[in-house]
C-alpha cells in the first residue's frame, strides 16, 4: 500500500533523498575548519612547522575539490538520467556518497590529509543526487505547482541543514558521549546514505517519461556546457545569475566558520548550533514565505529584490559583537537566499521542454559547480595573503552583482512557453 501511494507521488522519496544529502553536507561544516584552520582545536591535523596560512589554503582546496569533480561529472550524470532513467543514476550517486563518508572518517582517524581530498573528490564525482532529484521534481511538476514543489525541495535542504551541522558538532564532541570523535558523524552519515539507497530501490518509481535509450553520452561535455550556458538564448542570463550568486555565496560559506572561530571563539558545537539555526530559517522561508511570496509576485519580481538583498545582508554580519546580533541578522539571509533558490531554479525549469530537463539541470549543476569551485581556491589564497575576513567582503559584492546582472540583462520575453502536462 505504501509503495503504491509513493508510486502515485514520488516527491516524498525525492525530498528524503535531498534531506539525507544535506545532512551529510551539513555534518562537514563544523568539523573541517577545526581540522585545518584552528590550531587551538584538538582535532587540528596540520603537522608542526606548517603555518595557519597553509591551513587556509588547504581549507580552500579541500572545499573546492568536491566542486571540481562535480563540475566534470554533473552533466554526464544528467545525460545518464535522461538515457537510463532517474532511478539507477540516483542509486549510483548515493552509493558513491556512502563510500566517500567512510573514506573521510578513515582520513580523520589516520590523520591523512590526502585521504580527505580523495574522499571529497570521489563524493563530487558521484554526487549527482541533487541534480537528478531536481530533474525528477521537474518531471512530475505542472506550471501551477512547480514553484511550490521546488520550494519544498528547498525546505528539504533546510531540514537537512538543521540536523546536519548540529549532528556534526555534537557527534564529534566527546563531552557529549565519551566515545564520540570527529569520525563519528561521518559513519552516521554513511549509514543514512545506505538507508537512502534502499529506499530508492524499494519505493522510488521512475519519473522520466522521455527515456532516450539511443542517446549518445557526451563524456567530455563539462566544458562545452559552459559554452552552451553562455550562448543559450533562452537561459544564458539565468545561468549567469546563478553563477554569480552561487560564487558569492560560496565565498561567504568557505570562510564564515573561520570568522566565527576568530571573532566569537566558536567551537565545533557552537558552529553546528549556529548553522542549524540558519537551517531553521531556511525551512521557514521555503515552507511559508516562498509560497506566500509566489502568490503575490512572479519569479522575476522576487529575484530582482532577493538577489541584491541577500548580498547586502552579508555586509551586515560584520556589525555584531555578540552572538545575539548574529541571530538577529541571520533570518534575513536565510529568507532571501531561500527565495533565490526556489525562484531561480523554477524559472530555469519552466523555460525549457520537459524532455530535456535532465540535460538542463545537468548544465545548471555544472554552472553551480563552477561557481563553487573557483571561490574556495581563491578564498584560501586571499585569506592567507590578506585576512580570513576578506573572502566574506568579496561574497557580498559578488552577490549584489548577481542581482544587478539579473536586473539589467534578463528580459521576461525569454520565457518561451509553459509546460503542459
Amino acid at each position: 500500500m505504501l509503495k503504491h501511494r509513493i508510486a502515485n507521488n514520488p516527491l516524498p522519496v525525492i525530498y528524503f533523498t535531498i534531506f539525507v544529502d544535506l545532512i551529510g553536507f551539513g555534518i562537514i561544516i563544523p568539523i573541517i575548519p577545526q581540522l585545518l584552520a584552528n590550531p587551538a582545536s584538538e582535532y587540528f591535523l596540520l603537522p608542526s612547522g606548517q603555518t595557519i596560512q597553509q591551513g587556509y589554503v588547504l581549507l580552500g582546496l579541500l572545499t573546492a575539490i568536491f566542486s571540481i569533480m562535480q563540475f566534470l561529472a554533473a552533466p554526464i550524470l544528467g545525460q545518464l538520467s535522461d538515457r537510463f532513467g532517474r532511478k539507477p543514476v540516483l542509486a549510483l550517486s548515493l552509493a558513491g556518497t556512502c563510500i566517500s563518508y567512510v573514506v573521510f572518517a578513515l582520513g580523520i582517524f589516520t590523520k591523512n590529509i590526502p585521504l580527505l581530498f580523495l574522499s571529497r573528490g570521489f563524493a563530487g564525482l558521484t554526487g549527482g543526487s541533487i541534480s537528478v532529484a531536481q530533474a525528477s521534481i521537474a518531471d512530475v511538476s505542472t506550471p501551477q505547482n512547480r514553484a511550490r514543489n521546488f520550494g519544498y525541495m528547498g525546505a528539504a535542504f533546510g531540514l537537512g541543514f538543521i540536523l546536519g551541522p548540529y549532528i556534526g558538532g555534537k557527534m564529534s564532541d566527546p563531552s557529549v558521549v565519551s566515545w564520540f570523535n570527529p569520525t563519528t558523524p561521518f559513519i552516521f552519515a554513511a549509514i543514512l546514505a545506505f538507508i537512502n539507497i534502499i529506499s530508492v530501490f524499494i519505493f522510488f518509481p521512475e519519473t522520466n517519461k522521455f527515456i532516450k535509450k539511443a542517446m549518445v553520452i557526451k563524456w567530455s561535455n563539462s566544458f562545452m556546457n559552459i559554452w552552451h550556458a553562455a550562448t543559450h538564448k533562452t537561459l544564458r542570463e539565468l545561468f549567469l545569475t546563478n553563477f554569480l550568486f552561487n560564487a558569492g555565496f560560496t565565498f561567504f560559506t568557505t570562510f564564515f566558520s573561520v570568522y566565527l572561530i576568530n571573532k566569537f571563539h566558536y567551537t565545533q558545537g557552537n558552529i553546528g548550533d549556529y548553522f542549524s539555526y540558519i537551517g531553521i530559517w531556511v525551512v521557514i522561508s521555503q515552507m511559508i514565505i516562498t509560497g506566500q511570496v509566489a502568490k503575490r509576485f512572479s519569479e522575476i519580481k522576487t529575484l530582482r529584490v532577493s538577489l541584491i538583498a541577500a548580498g547586502i545582508v552579508i555586509f551586515l554580519f560584520f556589525i555584531p559583537s555578540s552572538t545575539m546580533g548574529l541571530l538577529l541578522i541571520t533570518p534575513f539571509l536565510a529568507i532571501f537566499n531561500g527565495l533565490v533558490m526556489a525562484n531561480l531554479t523554477a524559472l530555469i525549469s519552466r523555460s525549457v521542454e520537459p524532455n530535456v530537463q535532465g540535460e538542463i539541470m545537468g548544465i545548471n549543476s555544472s554552472i553551480s559547480a563552477l561557481a563553487m569551485l573557483i571561490p574556495p581556491i581563491l578564498s584560501g589564497f586571499i585569506a592567507a595573503k590578506f585576512h580570513p575576513d576578506t573572502p566574506i567582503y568579496i561574497a557580498g559584492f559578488v552577490m549584489v552583482l548577481s542581482g544587478v546582472a539579473f536586473w539589467t540583462l534578463y528580459k521576461s520575453k525569454t520565457i518561451i512557453h509553459e509546460h503542459v502536462e
